[in-house]
């Protein structure tokens, strides 16, 4: 795993439950504000060797499109939303 990747990771594991950031918001603070779109194929990544190797996962359901949608999701857009709801982190 390459630094930003791991800077992301780091990112991401410490939103909070109800909260959000952007895919920009999370490239911004792994240092490389243009690579919103690398951060989504790094949290499809590790979330899928995550369940591959029965590791712990991070709440990658929290990061979401800067137009307010919800964007991709491994197990799904529905049900990305779904945790989302359930955390009141959208309506």
């Amino acid at each position: 795993m390459n630094n930003f990747s791991k800077k992301v990771i780091r990112v991401v594991s410490k939103i909070s439950k109800g909260k959000t950031l952007t895919y920009k918001d999370v490239a911004t603070r792994a240092g490389n504000p243009k690579a919103a779109r690398a951060v989504g194929n790094i949290l499809n990544k590790y979330y899928k060797d995550c369940v591959s190797n029965k590791k712990p996962t991070i709440p990658c359901h929290r990061v979401i499109r800067s137009d307010g949608q919800t964007g991709g999701y491994a197990k799904g857009e529905k049900e990305k939303r779904k945790l989302l709801q359930k955390e009141r982190a959208i309506g």
